[in-house]
């Protein structure tokens, strides 16, 4: 029971952090490599516009987005021995000595507003090209478009949509004495650039949640007397209304597909249960009834039903039921932990966080294929929590302790290679991971 995560352990958990969070880009360190990932060479694009170049190097943003998504082996920097920033230019024979499938090339040329960034994309062994594209970019936006270019070089490569151009919520504790902390909630680039801190207050937030359309958050707050509140903020306007505050726990909100209703977790009743929440007519509907404690939902693609966590069983495990009611049903077959679900956009992947002798990990289970084959780890632990898919089910974001600090990875869903991203001296934890942005 002590680590079933229901909101008043989570809340234990965030008290627990004890090391000062600035506000600085995250880290990225590739601690793992992929044998069968595809060779790519990004050249620096060339600056041929007439003002002073931008201080972001998009060939350096594209490199780390490809190589932290499993899928592509980057050439160093320092290994790229010709600068061409044409198709027209390309030497192919010398990117095939280096033994690279793929080349990026591209410049930046000045527009009537801002800037326009051209880049192509190359197979190197027929020397055909793939992609040429001519994307505006206004000053200050380099990163942005960096994102963008990686995205569409996944997507004609791998044929599923890049989400490098998305964004992630993410919670940090910050020391301000003894005992005392402030607590935030920030939102950043994929990578962990440009972040925003949205809110912060010298008491505990939990669980932000996305909304479908990336314009808000819900997320726990325990600043208001008398114990725990759901808010939904408006990113664009600052602006955010009380959800729920009733007596006992208000936790663990989810957006529903359509974004129309929240899942959320009340002990109104005595007991933490899972209910749903109409965000027009406010009607609150209670789904479970139990002793056993119920808590974290997750929407199933359509929503029609969910899954959720639940120690009926003696240990924690993921059950599913309709949102129209009914008996749930055990989700969940293989080990003694399971808890803390998110499902993939098309629901055939389940990310969790999977127990054994109190080494916690991040498991990806595949529910199309069953037994124990369906299961891959992850992570190595020991302290592992808080899985949260892309939009496009390439990765899981998830938190971890590293000593006495919290960090934040991210990891394709076969676990071939981990990036790191960590704030430093600090902490950081509860990971959520935005939806598609408007391209």
């Amino acid at each position: 029971m002590q680590r079933l995560i229901s909101t008043a352990v989570l809340v234990l958990a965030l008290l627990g952090l004890a090391r000062v969070a600035s506000a600085q880009g995250l880290e990225i360190d590739i601690v793992n490599g992929r044998d069968a990932a595809i060779p790519i060479a990004i050249v620096p694009f060339a600056w041929e516009a007439a003002a002073m170049p931008d201080p972001t190097a998009i060939d350096q943003v594209v490199r780390a987005d490809l190589n932290r998504s499993g899928q592509f082996r980057a050439l160093a920097k320092e290994d790229v021995i010709e600068l061409p920033s044409r198709g027209a230019d390309i030497r192919f024979p010398t990117w095939q000595l280096l033994k690279q499938d793929y080349i990026v090339v591209g410049r930046i040329q000045s527009a009537d507003v801002g800037y326009r960034v051209e880049f192509e994309l190359h197979e190197v062994r027929s020397g055909k090209p793939l992609l040429a594209l001519a994307l505006p970019v206004r000053p200050g936006d380099f990163r942005a478009v960096s994102h963008q270019i990686a995205d569409l070089v996944y997507e004609k490569i791998i044929g599923v949509r890049g989400a490098f151009f998305t964004r992630i919520a993410y919670i940090t504790a910050k020391r301000k004495g003894e005992g005392k902390y402030e607590y935030a909630i920030w939102v950043a680039d994929s990578d962990g650039y440009n972040e925003q801190r949205i809110v912060w207050n010298d008491e505990p937030f939990l669980s932000p949640a996305w909304s479908p359309d990336g314009k808000s958050l819900a997320y726990v707050s325990f600043e208001r007397q008398g114990g725990h509140t759901i808010y939904l903020h408006e990113l664009a306007t600052g602006s955010r209304r009380v959800i729920t505050s009733f007596k006992g726990i208000n936790g663990a909100p989810t957006f529903s597909p359509d974004g129309g209703t929240l899942a959320l977790t009340l002990s109104r009743s005595g007991n933490p249960e899972i209910y749903t929440l109409n965000l027009l007519n406010n009607n609150l509907t209670q789904l479970t009834r139990h002793f056993a404690i119920d808590t974290e939902a997750a929407w199933m693609p359509g929503g029609n039903s969910l899954i959720f966590t639940s120690d009926r069983s003696g240990k924690p495990q993921i059950y599913s039921m309709p949102v129209s009611g009914g008996t749930p049903e055990r989700v969940t077959s293989v080990g003694d932990y399971n808890a803390r679900a998110s499902v993939s956009y098309d629901g055939r992947l389940m990310a969790m966080v999977q127990g054994n002798r109190n080494v916690y990990r991040i498991a990806v289970v595949d529910r199309e294929r069953g037994g124990t084959n369906a299961v891959r780890l992850i992570s190595p632990g020991p302290l592992d929590e808080s899985p949260s898919f892309a939009p496009n089910a390439s990765m899981v974001l998830y938190a971890a302790r590293e000593g006495n600090r919290g960090v934040l990875y991210s990891a394709p869903i076969d676990g071939s290679i981990r990036a790191r991203l960590a704030i430093p001296d600090g902490d950081v934890r509860e990971p959520a991971w935005g939806p598609f942005r408007q391209r």
